[in-house]
């Protein structure tokens, strides 16, 4: 039986539906309707979007996935491959000066800014008395929309008293650290993988259990105070870590997929 597709696209026409429905993705991309990173509706969805059956759609799927313009995650569907994007230097770089090189959007949505008493082991990372004032920020960080990681963030509140009248959906963390005459001078960064929660799963489309890099850092000044706590539970499979190794040096790079 013939397909009848309710797209626009036609049985006539000289190249047959699964060549017009790679056009059609591919034009949607090149039109930033679709863009790097986001996950395309369900295949159900998209057969009835483009008039075509699973079959025909698949094709289609696997010719763009052949051209580096989509990739399968087994198990949550299809996605927009990401471009190419330079390494990420060895420097102690802010999300949004990252974003900026890479020619990305930078975006925030809060999901908590607010102060707290320090715990034991908060206190022990920024060298305060327990139960001293830290601000908590929670951040679920996108590039072009994308939900890319989770960001929860603790600064002595000592440091940046007037901190909660940030609006920290576009302002950057370390910008207002800076502001506040602070030098942020290095970072003491471990990173390791671990299962998403059920939240950071949902904040970031992931399903709950599947591998995350999790980056620890302590940023601290030149006078080697502690100033910024932080651990960032990245999307695994929207970001790598390619690193390099030399004689009495390594080098590490952390860059989206």
């Amino acid at each position: 039986m013939t397909e009848q597709p309710a797209s626009g696209f036609r049985v006539d026409y000289p190249d047959p539906l699964w060549i017009q429905a790679v056009d059609s993705l591919r034009e949607q991309v090149a039109a930033g309707a679709l863009r790097a990173g986001m996950r395309l509706p369900p295949e159900r969805e998209l057969c009835r979007r483009l008039g075509i059956s699973r079959v025909t759609l698949r094709k289609a799927l696997g010719r763009l996935v052949d051209e580096g313009v989509v990739r399968a995650s087994h198990g949550r569907g299809w996605y927009i491959a990401g471009e190419d994007r330079n390494e990420w230097p060895n420097s102690l770089e802010s999300f949004s000066e990252t974003a900026a090189r890479m020619g990305l959007v930078p975006t925030s949505s809060v999901l908590a800014a607010s102060p707290s008493p320090a715990s034991i082991d908060d206190a022990e990372r920024l060298a305060i008395a327990p139960g001293a004032a830290v601000f908590r920020l929670d951040r679920v960080r996108m590039l072009n929309d994308v939900p890319i990681a989770v960001d929860s963030s603790l600064v002595p509140q000592v440091l940046v008293p007037d901190i909660e009248a940030v609006d920290f959906r576009v302002e950057s963390l370390y910008e207002t650290l800076a502001s506040a005459g602070l030098d942020l001078a290095d970072a003491e960064t471990t990173i390791e993988a671990r299962p998403a929660t059920d939240e950071v799963a949902r904040h970031l489309g992931v399903r709950a259990g599947e591998p995350t890099l999790v980056m620890h850092q302590l940023v601290r000044s030149r006078a080697e105070r502690p100033i910024l706590a932080s651990a960032i539970r990245y999307a695994g499979d929207r970001y790598r870590l390619r690193t390099y190794f030399a004689r009495g040096a390594a080098h590490a790079a952390f860059g989206a997929e």
